[in-house]
């Protein structure tokens, strides 16, 4: 299990236990995580599950590829650096500590 931080845009903030080998988007449906829509279900298909990866964490993460990097432009204020589709982002070990935080709203 590794541990990854969940901040809502109020500031609150959840740290879960999550299976390596899920997405981040499915740590978060499965927690029951506040803001994280994840309409398509995890097909990068739309831009639903949008987060601002920490700045700590964003070069340590597998790049964006082409695919996300298109989504993304359907995101409420995306950030060319820091935004991420966490059905894109595969939970391995070394992304223990992660912290990802929430958009205002998902569009």
């Amino acid at each position: 299990m590794v541990k990854i931080t969940f901040v809502a845009f109020d500031g609150g903030s959840e740290t879960v236990d999550v299976p390596v080998g899920l997405s981040v988007m499915e740590a978060a449906r499965d927690n029951n995580i506040a803001g994280i829509e994840a309409d398509c279900g995890g097909a990068c298909a739309c831009s639903t599950c949008h987060v601002y990866v920490d700045e700590a964490w964003v070069d340590k993460l597998k790049a964006k590829e082409e695919m996300e990097t298109d989504m993304l432009e359907f995101a409420f204020e995306p950030d060319e650096r820091q935004s991420r589709l966490t059905c894109q982002l595969k939970v391995t070990p070394n992304m223990e500590g992660l912290v990802v935080r929430l958009p205002e709203k998902q569009i």
